[in-house]
């Protein structure tokens, strides 16, 4: 039976009894710690022991850092290009600390991986570190600081890249809760309640998704029972191709058309692509991402940027777009026909779509899509 991996990633030396103490609540949970002192990673020979460790974080399914007095040491070249940098910095609005890679951590090299791999990070920091880090922020600009001494940094000259380290958790777009701690039952409690009420969402999630596969079945059933009706009562064969279009482009026209507020429909008798498309229907960009629901959805972003989120199955928009290129080939008179047929309907389909009035900021895991050509499958 396959059990959650859970990788600790912190300084040793300093944090030695946390971790002692950590890994035995991971265990007696039911869950397999991964930390280097025990030997849970493998060192390969032929590679840097910093090399094994960020090797090992794709393969474990939940990170807990914890942040300490101590940076630990310089993480090696070869470790620091395995990362790549810019694709992280877009990730949170403070980057500073990425700005100089050879000054990052190991213990901060294995966090940027976690990011990169999309893995769920728990960061906990010292309730004394997070004082001085407030003390920091207040003075980071002043010319002085270099002078302050933090009671709670092990040595004096590594305090910025651990307070800014924090600050890039701290201001990532998802993922970005810091709990302080003062004494090891605080994560113990923290953690208990965080991952009790994780499963209790996916508990959630599991039966609404089997409510939502049997309406979907249900409705499937509905539509074929309504096609059999249609296409038995017409009989010449362009009333078939016209009948058989509004069943098969319903939902898609339906959707283009609450994307066009001024009810002007011409433009889909353009012989253009979906990219071009959603260019003319004032979509500058289409982002895939997890929402705050933890669902996986598409979102439209407006060239005013408000977006749209679109709400039905998340693989839907590109049914959508393979229609599309199948109905831009029709002739005009036919995709007028089937246009109107589905516009002067009385069963026109409320469209899956739900407009924010503001910019949109990002959700967990996303994915930016640009509208560029792509040539119809």
């Amino acid at each position: 039976m396959a059990v959650l991996k859970v990788f600790v990633s912190s300084t040793c030396y300093d944090l030695s009894m946390v971790r002692s103490e950590l890994r035995s609540f991971i265990s007696n949970l039911g869950h397999e710690p991964v930390m280097s002192e025990y030997n849970d990673i493998l060192f390969d020979p032929n590679t840097h022991t910093h090399e094994s460790c960020i090797s090992e974080i794709p393969n474990s399914d939940v990170i807990i850092l914890i942040i300490g007095s101590r940076f630990g040491g310089k993480a090696v070249p070869q470790a620091v290009n395995s990362i790549d940098f810019d694709r992280l910095k877009s990730s949170s609005k403070s980057s500073t600390i990425l700005e100089n890679p050879d000054k990052i951590s190991i213990t901060q090299m294995e966090i940027l991986r976690a990011i990169e791999s999309n893995i769920p990070i728990y960061a906990f920091v010292d309730s004394k570190v997070m004082s001085d880090h407030l003390l920091y922020e207040k003075n980071k600009d002043k010319d002085f600081i270099d002078q302050i001494t933090f009671p709670s940094i092990d040595k004096k000259e590594t305090a910025m890249y651990i307070f800014e380290f924090i600050n890039y958790l701290k201001h990532r777009s998802f993922n970005n809760s810091i709990f302080e701690y003062s004494k090891i039952s605080d994560i113990e409690e923290i953690l208990r309640k965080q991952w009790s009420a994780q499963f209790q969402r996916m508990l959630r999630e599991q039966r609404k998704f089997k409510n939502d596969k049997m309406q979907s079945s249900l409705l499937l059933e509905s539509v074929q029972d309504l096609k059999s009706l249609i296409l038995s009562t017409i009989d010449t064969e362009g009333g078939k191709d016209i009948g058989k279009g509004v069943l098969k482009y319903r939902r898609m026209i339906d959707f283009i058309v609450a994307l066009k507020p001024d009810n002007e429909i011409a433009f889909l008798q353009q012989d253009i692509t979906w990219s071009e498309l959603l260019k003319q229907l004032s979509i500058i960009d289409v982002v895939s991402a997890v929402d705050e629901d933890g669902r996986n959805r598409w979102f439209l972003i407006k060239n005013d940027e408000t977006y749209y989120k679109f709400r039905l199955p998340y693989n839907l928009l590109d049914v959508y777009e393979k229609d599309w290129n199948l109905f831009r080939k029709y002739n005009n008179t036919l995709k007028e026909n089937i246009i109107a047929s589905i516009l002067e309907s009385d069963e026109r389909h409320m469209p899956p779509l739900f407009h924010v009035r503001r910019p949109f900021e990002g959700f967990q895991g996303q994915i930016s899509l640009e509208l560029e050509e792509k040539e119809d499958e």
